[in-house]
């Protein structure tokens, strides 16, 4: 007979009809084996990307090559091919694509700082290129830790409501006065000694397991009762009261911790994974006339709101152009986008450095004056290959709560890319928010190995069910 599939576990194959005997020697399928070597091949190619990028970036800047930061690297390098051995074992039906996606995400993020420290005259150990690739190090490390600890992505529904706690207080303590901490108008950081971090970064997953634990439990009365109106069916008045909930969060965040970009994060988190659970539109339309109307009285009554508006719509009026603030940084920024045209002055060839803060919220203007549109577009193509495979990822699960999760943290990594992207392009009001894996930070790089650590261990309990094939 002709060979089939059984994707059951415990599943026997078998001959004719009534008949329970195999026809012919059981082949266990090497599908796991081969994920792996091809995440393999994968990681030594962007090995090779980082490693390239940066010898590229002190040649052009510098015209020699500095060693000691290539052996760095290729100390990450080996954290990197050191997670993939742990992967073979711990779990190895993992998607083979989002550890070499995002490792190459990470390496240009280093050579692009470590370029604009060399613009700046910064060197030594308290460069931010090196303390990137500590932070890199260790964000590998608990990567790597989380995959270990967490064997089944089921577990986390148990703890759904310590996620919400969590996340709540993870969001509350930047605004202590002992250990809250402000940067540029934002209060978002805690400080303790010489040691910053950014809490609301670990927040966002904790509020997308609570989020996708919540709607599974919620979702029948979410998405079957209310009035039709316009060909939607509308939520009923009492059930509004979790939107409403998550809407005062995110004003909240708005008004007292003074970040647009976090406030819409969150709120766009929920929206989305509201919408999976429900598949009921209205709820997004109700979303966004919630946040649409909060943001537009904000930036009435807001002044740093307004400002950013402003800066927004009219950038190059000499009122709102000024070294100090105002619309400088977008303007600068999109001067170096103008700059790199097609494709680019070449790492280490242009002057990023002019961009305020170009390290961390501008980094994607440093690298598209120096890598072109061209090379705007081969990062936009790694994000969207990242979030592809999340969805994939998720949609493709066997229970409510893995779809959910695999949803919401896609969609996390994908929405904080639009809204920095949008903003240094001018297609959206500037906020604050970092590039995932791109960016300098620390608390932002480790929240998003985390992520990524999530993904690979919900990829492989959806697959880890295993495939037999009947020989002749």
């Amino acid at each position: 007979m002709a060979a089939t599939d059984q994707t059951a576990t415990g599943a026997l194959p078998t001959g004719t009809a009534g008949d329970t005997t195999p026809t012919g020697p059981i082949r266990v399928k090497r599908a796991p084996a081969r994920m792996r070597n091809v995440e393999l091949l994968l990681l030594l190619v962007a090995c090779g990307i980082n490693g390239a990028a940066m010898a590229l970036v002190q040649l052009g800047a510098t015209g020699e090559i500095d060693q000691s930061v290539i052996i760095l690297g290729g100390l990450l390098a080996i954290l990197v091919l050191g997670m993939h051995v742990a992967l073979r074992f711990v779990a190895p039906q993992a998607d083979p694509l989002i550890l070499p996606v995002i490792t190459v995400l990470n390496g240009l993020g280093i050579a692009e700082i470590y370029r604009i420290d060399i613009a700046n005259g910064d060197a030594g150990w308290d460069a931010a290129g090196v303390r990137q690739i500590a932070w890199t190090g260790l964000a590998i490390a608990i990567a790597l830790a989380v995959i270990l600890v967490i064997r089944n992505h089921r577990v986390l529904q148990r703890y759904r409501y310590i996620a919400m706690f969590t996340g709540i207080v993870l969001l509350l303590l930047p605004m202590l006065p002992v250990i809250g901490h402000a940067e540029f108008g934002a209060q978002l950081w805690i400080k303790i000694g010489g040691f910053s971090f950014q809490p609301g970064e670990l927040a966002k997953i904790a509020l997308a397991v609570f989020f996708a634990g919540y709607l599974v439990e919620s979702r029948d009365s979410l998405s079957m009762v209310g009035r039709r109106f316009l060909g939607m069916r509308f939520p009923r008045a009492r059930d509004l009261g979790p939107i409403l909930v998550i809407w005062a969060a995110a004003m909240a965040v708005l008004i007292f911790q003074r970040d647009l970009g976090t406030s819409l994060l969150y709120f766009g988190l929920f929206l989305v994974m509201i919408y999976v659970a429900t598949g009921r539109a209205s709820w997004v339309i109700l979303g966004l006339a919630l946040f649409l109307g909060g943001a537009l009285v904000a930036s009435q009554t807001l002044g740093y709101v307004a400002g950013r508006f402003e800066g927004w719509l009219d950038p190059f009026n000499q009122d709102v152009y000024d070294a100090g603030g105002g619309s400088y940084q977008l303007v600068q920024g999109l001067f170096g986008l103008a700059d790199g045209g097609l494709v680019g002055t070449g790492l280490g060839g242009g002057s990023p450095d002019r961009v305020p803060l170009s390290q961390s919220d501008y980094i994607i203007a440093a690298l598209g004056e120096e890598l072109g549109l061209a090379g705007l577009f081969a990062i936009l193509a790694l994000y969207l290959l990242f979030v592809s495979r999340g969805f994939r990822i998720g949609f493709s699960g066997q229970d409510d709560f893995g779809r959910l999760l695999g949803v919401g943290l896609s969609f996390v990594v994908a929405l904080q890319v639009f809204i920095v992207v949008g903003g240094v392009t001018r297609v959206i009001p500037l906020t604050g928010l970092t590039t995932p894996f791109l960016a300098a930070g620390g608390s932002s790089l480790v929240a998003n190995w985390i992520i990524a650590a999530l993904l690979l261990r919900l990829s492989d309990t959806i697959r880890s069910q295993p495939r037999l094939v009947v020989g002749p």
